[in-house]
């Protein structure tokens, strides 16, 4: 699959999720099928104010070639003061966030807030268009609410923009994550974009090899992002590649335990040891969801505090 001038080994992507996708999450989804990587949310006034801990984020993991990173932002003014900061770190793919519906984000005006005014995202991807030669990626929600449903018309304003990619969170900002993702809002956007070079990716819902494939099937779409689905869970890659070939994946208990301490070493690798051991619980626990034996190892994993803490919870795991 092609974005632009991009060429990406499959249409599955681990979508950027704050708190999450840092380089030691992206590099275990990466060893385990996904195409691309998106990073956390990143600031663009953050990144203007030359602030290190926002800068941070945009850290690679060793061999990461295409740095694929999501800015979010009110209006284009951070924008353009962040861009020389941004372009420093050579990212192969921007993406700006229109979705995100936490309250400390839109509140600024930022995420999907700015579902409300199309005509700011179009001035957004238009800067990053003229002033960089890497792909513009956009991912938006239905709507601000039921209300005020217009992820066409958002969608023509990034596209006339010259947006390469969109993806729908096909859900309202008033929704946040309840509720269901309505796929054939998907669907609608693909068939109007379909006469175009526009990459359509879906999101929502996505949380099993099962359920990629049949939006796949079901909306026509050209790629889908697994956020909440990955986390514990970066096989999903393998698994929907080969669902899609007609096979069934399984992954033994030893290689879940193995993957899930090699990202513990990557994540102790880019924090120390201290502040990897402790992040790394928050992962952990979807490494062990619904396996026997898994109550009392979640518990032992909530005190880890070393590699041993680690060793010894998935001990207790039951074959």
């Amino acid at each position: 699959m092609n974005i632009s001038s991009l060429s990406f080994s499959s249409p599955f992507f681990l979508a950027p999720l704050a708190g999450y996708t840092d380089s030691a999450f992206r590099r275990i989804a990466h060893e385990w099928g996904s195409a691309c990587g998106i990073t956390e949310m990143v600031s663009a006034e953050g990144l203007a104010r030359g602030s290190d801990k926002t800068e941070d984020l945009l850290i690679r993991y060793p061999g990461e070639e295409r740095l694929a990173v999501q800015l979010f932002a009110p209006d284009a003014d951070p924008v353009r003061r962040c861009l020389d900061t941004l372009m420093k770190h050579s990212p192969q793919m921007i993406d700006f966030n229109c979705g995100c519906p936490v309250n400390k984000v839109v509140k600024t005006g930022a995420g999907s807030a700015l579902m409300k005014t199309p005509e700011k995202i179009h001035e957004i991807v238009s800067f990053l268009k003229q002033n960089t030669d890497v792909p513009v990626s956009v991912k938006f929600r239905l709507g601000w609410d039921s209300g005020s449903i217009n992820y066409l018309e958002f969608a023509d304003a990034c596209v006339s923009a010259g947006a390469d990619m969109v993806t729908l969170h096909a859900r309202t900002r008033a929704q946040g994550y309840s509720g269901n993702a309505d796929w054939t809002c998907i669907r609608r956007l693909k068939e109007k974009l379909k006469d175009t070079d526009v990459k359509v990716f879906a999101s929502g819902d996505i949380l099993s090899a099962q359920a990629a494939c049949d939006c796949l099937r079901e909306t026509g779409c050209d790629g889908v992002m697994f956020a909440r689905g990955a986390i514990g869970n970066p096989f999903i890659f393998t698994q929907t590649g080969k669902l899609l070939q007609g096979e069934v994946f399984t992954v033994t208990l030893e290689e879940r335990i193995a993957t899930a301490l090699r990202h513990l070493e990557y994540m102790c690798a880019l924090y120390g040891k201290e502040t990897g051991c402790r992040d790394m619980r928050k992962h952990a626990i979807g490494y062990v969801r619904g396996l026997r034996g898994a109550s009392k190892v979640k518990e032992a994993i909530s005190h880890a505090a070393s590699e041993d803490d680690y060793r010894r919870a998935f001990d207790m795991l039951e074959a």
